[in-house]
């Protein structure tokens, strides 16, 4: 079974201390599905259509592990300590290869 990516881009950040608040909340959320943090911060060099927001990348044992991270309660309090307003982001979760 391939591991997972959570794949985190920000396109704007409005509010950096809703950012701080929910990373509190999210990275144990994350750790208690067996993700791990590989990158999170802004980028030392963008080329092609790059932003230089900040990234994160969590790898996780699987699709169904980094489903269930995002899916579950844990996870849904630190979205609510976001909130809509704090950031523009786009995530997506990808299967690695093997």
């Amino acid at each position: 079974m391939p591991k997972a990516y959570m794949v985190v881009q920000y396109q704007s950040v409005a509010k950096p201390d809703k950012i701080a608040e929910y990373a509190k909340i999210a990275g144990p959320a994350v750790a208690a599905h067996g993700g791990r943090f590989l990158v999170r911060g802004v980028p030392v060099k963008t080329y092609e259509a790059g932003k230089t927001e900040r990234t994160v990348v969590v790898e996780f044992p699987s699709v169904e592990k980094a489903r269930a991270a995002y899916e579950g309660p844990e996870y849904a309090k630190a979205l609510a300590a976001l909130g809509k307003d704090a950031a523009v982001r786009d995530m997506r979760i990808v299967e690695g290869a093997e």
